[in-house]
């Protein structure tokens, strides 16, 4: 083998933090294993469900599909419109009543492969427009947020986004990072659904936080990975209407994988709020640029479940009831495993009560965590991140008692 050959010296690669445990996971023979490591939907018996809406909406799409020709760059207008109404829709406002910068024109939507294309292109834009920014991404922070920024060779800085008992904002210190950033850079914030924490803001905490980006002229990016899951979607946005209210350019990276249980048909989308219309449109310019060097044209079919469901009052308004419901489910596991710690002397976990959205952390360290899955066959990621939906009233018990053992 010549030393120029693709295969010369080569050595494996790490594999990802969340997939490789994922990964484990399958591999385990064990019928008793239960998996807390993925970061998807599961209903009570394990399975990630097709909701009843989007099997509505694939019936309907079979039935009358005439193509399967390309969708334009920025995705279809149709689907990028609805997902506009769905992104920025205000409390109390009629779905497809839009704030004031959008019919300004100041609000440009682009249909991207899930919510790690939408990402993506936002830190392609960063380096594009502001070349000598970092991005900045708390402490601790979803990992794919700076592989994707070493990827585009932007560099970036953590700060931190919890107190040292892991048990609430350190607004201080969020704070006292945006005014250590260089005017230009760019913070990605989770918009809800902190993964992996679970601790969000305040609505009086992010219009803070809102303001001292605001006033240093940072770029805020919005990760709105789990809009629904937290609050409800017009409340998850609590965040992104911080931001509008504080006269922010922002970028929002949207995603239908959770709230649609889309996660194999890659639906995503990169809202961009500018200074104003001439330039929303110059920087759509800019994005596309970037999309057509890297997917070219966003995949069709998943786009076209979520337009047929938002399109539809009565489609959307089943899907509204299976988004409250997966919510309410994963509140109601929350509940139900901090009574199930304290039943087995596990400690004080009330703070898990306040947390919003699948995940929390339990603390737990590396050790910790390969006890559980040698000794239980429960898997758990760094910290011990914990999906709230992997648990089901028979698991409960099981791994709080788990949990408690380690902890004694």
């Amino acid at each position: 083998m010549s030393n120029g050959s693709l295969s010369a010296k080569i050595s494996s690669a790490p594999s990802d933090p969340i997939f490789g445990i994922v990964e484990a996971f399958r591999a385990d023979p064990r019928p008793e294993k239960i998996n807390l490591a993925a970061g998807v939907y599961m209903e009570e018996d394990g399975v990630t469900p097709i909701l009843a809406s989007v099997r509505e909406a694939e019936r309907r799409l079979l039935a009358n599909s005439t193509t399967k020709l390309y969708k334009p760059i920025g995705g279809d207008p149709a689907l990028v419109k609805l997902l506009r109404a769905l992104i920025f829709r205000e409390p109390g406002a009629p779905f497809g009543a839009l704030p004031a910068i959008a019919n300004e024109g100041r609000i440009e939507v682009l249909h991207t492969p899930g919510g790690t294309g939408a990402v993506r292109l936002a830190v392609e834009l960063v380096k594009r427009l502001r070349p000598n920014a970092e991005i900045w991404v708390s402490d601790p922070t979803w990992p794919n947020h700076t592989q994707i920024a070493d990827a585009v060779g932007v560099p970036h800085r953590s700060h931190p986004w919890i107190s040292a008992d892991a048990r609430a904002l350190d607004l201080d210190a969020v704070l006292q990072s945006i005014n250590a950033a260089k005017p230009g850079d760019a913070f990605i914030f989770h918009g809800a659904c902190h993964n992996p924490t679970g601790i969000d803001p305040t609505a009086a905490q992010w219009r803070v936080i809102a303001g001292a980006v605001a006033a240093r002229g940072i770029l805020p990016i919005l990760d709105f990975a789990y809009q629904g899951l937290g609050d409800g979607l017009v409340e998850d946005a609590a965040s992104l209407r911080a931001f509008l209210a504080a006269g922010c350019e922002i970028l929002v990276a949207a995603s239908a994988s959770k709230n649609f249980a889309l996660y194999d048909e890659r639906v995503g989308a990169l809202a961009i709020v500018a200074e104003d219309k001439e330039a929303a449109a110059a920087i759509l310019t800019h994005a596309k640029v970037a999309i057509r060097a890297a997917w070219s044209n966003p995949p069709g079919h998943g786009g076209e479940i979520v337009a047929e469901i938002l399109g539809d009052d009565a489609l959307r308004v089943q899907w509204e009831g299976e988004v409250t419901a997966m919510r309410e489910r994963i509140n109601g596991n929350r509940r139900a495993f901090v009574v199930a710690l304290a039943s087995e002397g596990a400690g004080d976990f009330s703070h898990l009560l306040t947390g919003r959205g699948m995940f929390s952390l339990l603390g737990l360290d590396d050790a910790q965590l390969k006890r559980l899955r040698d000794e239980q066959a429960i898997y758990l990621v760094a910290r011990g991140r914990i999906n709230f939906a992997g648990l089901s009233a028979v698991k409960i018990p099981i791994v709080a008692k788990a949990v408690a053992a380690l902890l004694r």
